[in-house]
């Protein structure tokens, strides 16, 4: 049930706008403050989907309330109600979060319409938050370890900034969770983080997936096609398993971050990007430079700083952790109740050689959920958790 807020000094209007909103929807939960103080007490202490918000009040006036409570909760949308003397600090006020406002008296169309178009932003923006929240789950790092909580102190220093970041580690230990903590950290966490599994394109291929390609410049491209580069402009981009990639490609990219330009494939058109660029590889790339297989300048150019991700034996002591957190995402996502593990359990997996590191352990775990007992036991490790 919606829950609307009238915050209004001249009980006459409070009591025509509660009336107008009340006939319109009668699950609409509408309460009343008679000035800016009350106004924001309430809201303080209790949960509004919207606030219809006087401007001239005594006490506080309306201006000054929409300013707290977007510092309290920016999700509320406020709906200014102005005099005719007040309409251009109603303009203001959008400016500083508003989602509209309504002249004095007010006009019934006119009302109900912003009532209805505030609550669905609204639902939009819980909506919004709750795909954040999902997000930020899927990819949260787990680990008390000192391994970890150096990485994460490295990700709260460096993620502000736009310095490029070489992550590097086995396969199977996070180094994406890193590069999307790295992201979601940033100022360009509203812009798009495009992920491009190097070792995944082949060679011939990988210059049109990063910089695009234009009609006819080869077999197969029908139409002009822009790249991984160009979609990530004012976001991020992740070049995953960047050791594999094609010398000439490494060229391309070189100059991206040399100049910030691109060109498509078939094209000397150059487009301006602004893009973060974060790369991860399982490689060491000191090796392939001296084998020459990778440039040394494109190596200087990315790891401006360096996040190494240990292998899972390196930090057994968040093995525990893990197993916690694996079993309740889990137990999420087949709709049943967590399943325990036992202390002979837990202490066996962390005596485990874990050759796939981080992403072995989560398949290990489901398998027990699946096959274990109600508790998995130490024995339901011997049985299960082999290779």
């Amino acid at each position: 049930m919606p829950k609307i807020l009238i915050i209004e000094d001249e009980a006459s209007i409070r009591r025509v706008l509660m009336k107008i909103i009340s006939e319109e929807n009668d699950t609409y939960e509408v309460e009343e403050a008679e000035d800016g103080l009350v106004g924001i007490d309430m809201i303080t202490k209790s949960d509004f989907d919207l606030v219809l918000c006087d401007i001239k009040m005594p006490k506080m006036d309306g201006v000054e309330v929409l300013e707290r409570v977007k510092k309290l909760k920016p999700e509320i949308p406020f709906v200014m109600i102005s005099g005719h003397g007040d309409l251009d600090t109603a303009v203001n006020t959008m400016r500083l979060g508003a989602f509209d406002y309504i002249s004095k008296p007010p006009d019934l169309n006119r009302l109900l319409n912003t009532v209805r178009n505030a609550l669905d932003k609204k639902e939009l923006v819980v909506q919004n938050i709750l795909l954040k929240s999902k997000v930020s789950k899927k990819y949260e790092m787990i680990g008390a370890s000192k391994a970890i909580t150096h990485i994460k102190t490295m990700i709260d220093k460096v993620a502000p900034t736009d310095a490029r970041v070489l992550i590097t580690g086995p396969n199977g230990t996070g180094k994406e969770l890193v590069a999307h903590w790295l992201h979601e950290k940033s100022e360009r966490a509203k812009a798009p983080m495009i992920e491009v599994n190097c070792a995944a394109i082949p060679s011939e291929l990988i210059e049109s997936e990063l910089f695009g390609h234009v009609k006819g410049s080869f077999t197969g491209a029908v139409k002009d096609r822009s790249g991984k580069f160009e979609t990530a402009n004012g976001g991020t981009i992740f070049l995953d398993e960047i050791g594999d990639m094609s010398l000439s490609a490494q060229a391309k990219v070189l100059r991206v971050l040399q100049e910030n330009i691109i060109s498509r494939v078939g094209s000397d058109k150059d487009i301006k990007v602004d893009v973060r660029v974060i790369a991860a590889t399982n490689k060491d790339l000191q090796k392939e430079i001296a084998e020459g297989k990778f440039r040394e300048d494109l190596y200087h150019r990315l790891a401006v700083i360096l996040i190494n991700v240990p292998s899972l034996k390196e930090r057994r002591e968040d093995i525990p952790l893990l197993i916690k957190f694996f079993a309740e995402q889990i137990a999420g996502e087949h709709g049943t109740a967590v399943k325990k593990f036992s202390e002979k359990a837990i202490k066996l997996l962390q005596e485990y050689d874990w050759t796939g590191n981080i992403r072995e352990l989560r398949n290990v775990v489901e398998r027990l959920i699946i096959l274990g007992e109600k508790e998995v036991s130490e024995n339901d490790v011997k049985l299960f958790a082999s290779k």
